[in-house]
């Protein structure tokens, strides 16, 4: 299906693509589903996750971007990360926020570490600029 020489790029975009969806989905479900449901500080761990969602979902649009004008390992670990760093970071705190199990919330400095060193990698792509 992505079979072109820019399929890193638009496997990036689709993933950001699909990120912000579910972000968008996740922040109107805890808006208006969750919010009479949860507590004040599982709501505040629920909407912290989103907003990690969503700005990482633009991080792979940047990432996406990278691909394209600064290729290589860096620019395609970028998007890796930043993807991988979502799925640790944001989904270890949507589980630990329904389900009250704090062990959950183990994962979330995994997925934290993931999402910073997604930028640190992308800084390296920007820094090295083309080939």
């Amino acid at each position: 299906m992505l079979s072109n020489p820019r399929s890193g790029s638009q496997r990036a975009a689709l993933a950001g693509a699909l990120f912000g969806f579910t972000g968008v989905a996740a922040g109107a479900f805890g808006a208006h589903a969750l919010r009479a449901r949860l507590g004040p500080d599982a709501l505040a761990v629920f909407e912290t996750a989103v907003r990690y969602q969503l700005v990482h979902a633009l991080a792979l649009f940047g990432s996406s971007w990278a691909v394209q004008q600064w290729p290589g390992r860096a620019a395609s670990a970028s998007a890796i990360l930043f993807g991988i760093g979502i799925i640790a970071f944001s989904g270890s705190l949507y589980a630990l926020s329904l389900s009250g199990v704090h062990l959950l919330g183990a994962l979330t400095p995994f997925g934290g570490v993931l999402l910073l060193l997604g930028w640190l990698a992308l800084a390296l792509a920007a820094y090295r600029g083309p080939h």
